[in-house]
């Protein structure tokens, strides 16, 4: 009997071994699935004809997007989402992403829930270079406002403004205003961690990007479409 139990080890180790695996492919799946959705997002985004300009793109340095955030109230209100973080590196292109999340609340008349998805442009990619120090908040440690719209019009904005963000939302095909001030944004260590074997922090991931893949792949051409 005993040396019956001793066979078994083995497949029993390997038989945990095997569910570990399983368990860390499917967290990285939910990450991959995270990008894809941001590549959505954006392929929406250009098909609208009240788009981002391409003027106020050009110039930024960086972005966030965010699908599908929940903007929940009845009378005080709150958000909640995940999504990724990318930097235009000084060749033009686009860094490996970098999951952050969003959380925040607000006061006044509201109610219901709805789910929107959410793009931040930034002016400086220097705000999210350090945002592995901590979390920023939106109208409070950056001035965030809501962006301009129009695919190739810039007679009627500055995009010389004070603001430092740039925000743009979309429900249910249509762009749809949203306060963000309040909102809070903070690295996703879990997710970064899962998805990157040896990540450290945000800075390292945008400064030293070196993944390739499909997913990526597309969101930095859907990125590079939208200009």
């Amino acid at each position: 009997m005993f040396i019956k139990k001793l066979r078994l080890l083995p497949f029993q180790f390997m038989f945990i071994v095997g569910m570990c695996l399983s368990g860390a492919s499917f967290a990285q799946d939910k990450e991959v699935d995270k990008i894809k959705a941001a590549a959505a997002v954006i392929n929406d985004f250009s098909e609208m004809q009240e788009n981002i300009p391409s003027q106020l793109l050009a110039i930024s340095k960086g972005i966030i997007i965010v699908p599908k955030m929940i903007n929940a109230g009845l009378v005080v209100g709150g958000k909640h989402g995940r999504g990724i973080a990318m930097v235009k590196k000084d060749n033009g292109e686009w860094s490996d992403p970098v999951f952050v999340s969003i959380t925040g609340g607000s006061f006044g008349a509201q109610i219901g829930v709805q789910a929107v998805d959410l793009v931040l442009v930034f002016k400086s990619s220097k705000t999210l270079t350090e945002i592995g120090k901590g979390s920023f908040t939106l109208g409070g440690d950056l001035s965030v406002a809501a962006g301009p719209m129009g695919r190739s019009s810039s007679a009627s904005t500055d995009y010389k403004l004070e603001a430092e963000v740039y925000s743009y939302s979309r429900s249910k095909g249509l762009f749809a205003g949203i306060t963000l001030n309040g909102a809070a944004l903070s690295v996703d260590t879990k997710a970064n961690s899962t998805f990157y074997s040896d990540f450290t922090n945000a800075n390292n991931v945008f400064e030293n990007s070196k993944i390739s893949n499909g997913a990526i792949d597309e969101l930095r051409d859907k990125l590079d479409a939208l200009n």
